[in-house]
């Protein structure tokens, strides 16, 4: 099989964590490049690869066969156009843009020359998400009836964790928080049922000051499987819930699953009552480099390995291209809601 040679824009901490994943798989992939930002040239000659000092640069070179955006939500379209129109797969951070018209560009534009996208969203890669899924289909806790999600705060809120990006979270660019931290849980809540979103209402505050955009939404929504979910995303929580920051609960017909994003995933129903199922491990922020330490890294280096799967024409749990624009437009459409007092829908 042949090494897929990558190219990452962005060097901070998302862009170390993806330089990390391929550096791991040295048997089918190779780190040519890295542009963007202070750290890129520091970053580059820590994984033995090129710093290249312009875009444009990356994006021509013809050593790359795909390039990971991991540089702000509101570039991602320019740097992804630009990679498409270089030739090159891509691997999109979510969001994958903060505009769905942005999204069916960078679609068209991949499906005009026969190239992959893909869009990350690691939950897909841990422990405790994959069994949720595996549990769901085979029915164990019966027709999914209603959900839940939340995110009380991010990792880069915590201190050393590999680094803080809230400088640029702020910038209205951005849009809100709420396609930072939603998307993760529309695209678990999707990805282990099956079902679409159809239907969105949502309340969207500020509460930290001198922040210009959302920081808080809170909301429902409306699957196309029949289950309904309410969603809760904030980043202006200054508790930490015992280190908690993400929770997933299914409720069904026959039982329900209650999983910690980074914690137990737990069971219930008639016969067996509440019970484990399995653990993923910690991530704690005790030191600069708890953030790039196997318990978290290990679903980033699956996530890169099954993306050049899907290179290579083989299965791929990679979230698509359209399952990135899918969980913007449900996170766009809750802003939309509360500006405008109303139930948005997705159909």
């Amino acid at each position: 099989m042949k090494k897929i040679r990558f190219g990452i824009t962005g060097s901070g901490y998302m862009g170390r964590t993806h330089a990390e994943a391929i550096r791991h798989h040295s048997s089918t992939a190779e780190l040519v490049a890295i542009w963007g930002g202070s750290r890129a040239p520091a970053l580059a000659e820590r994984c033995g690869a090129a710093y290249e000092p312009t875009l444009e640069g990356l994006m021509a070179r013809g050593d790359i066969d795909a390039v990971v955006i991991t540089t702000p939500h509101y570039t991602h379209v320019h740097e992804v156009m630009l990679a498409l129109e270089g030739n090159k797969h891509v691997l999109i951070e979510k969001p994958m843009a903060t505009k769905v018209e942005d999204c069916d560009r960078m679609l068209a534009a991949a499906a005009q020359r026969g190239l992959k996208t893909g869009v990350a969203h690691n939950l897909r890669f841990r422990i405790n998400l994959p069994k949720v899924r595996e549990l769901v289909q085979t029915g164990a806790i019966g027709r999914i009836q209603s959900m839940q999600f939340s995110m009380f705060r991010q990792l880069a809120n915590a201190g050393n964790f590999g680094g803080n990006k809230m400088g640029w979270v702020n910038q209205p660019e951005t849009i809100g928080f709420v396609i930072d931290g939603l998307p993760h849980g529309l695209d678990a809540m999707r990805w282990v049922t099956g079902a679409e979103v159809v239907r969105v209402a949502g309340l969207s505050r500020t509460y930290t000051p001198e922040r210009p955009i959302e920081d808080t939404t809170v909301g429902v929504m409306e699957f196309s499987n029949g289950a309904i979910a309410s969603v809760h995303t904030t980043i202006a929580s200054h508790g930490d819930f015992h280190g908690e920051m993400a929770r997933l609960c299914l409720l069904g017909s026959k039982g329900s699953l209650n999983m910690d994003g980074f914690g137990d995933l737990h069971m219930t129903d008639r016969e067996k009552g509440w019970r484990l199922i399995s653990t993923q491990p910690p991530v704690m922020a005790d030191d600069p480099e708890s953030a790039f330490k196997i318990g978290r890294m290990k679903a980033f280096q699956d996530q890169i390995q099954s993306f050049i799967d899907r290179i290579h024409g083989k299965p791929s749990d990679v979230a698509t291209g359209a399952d990135g624009r899918s969980g913007l437009a449900a996170c766009l459409a809750m802003l939309t809601s509360s500006n405008e007092g109303r139930f948005v829908d997705l159909r």
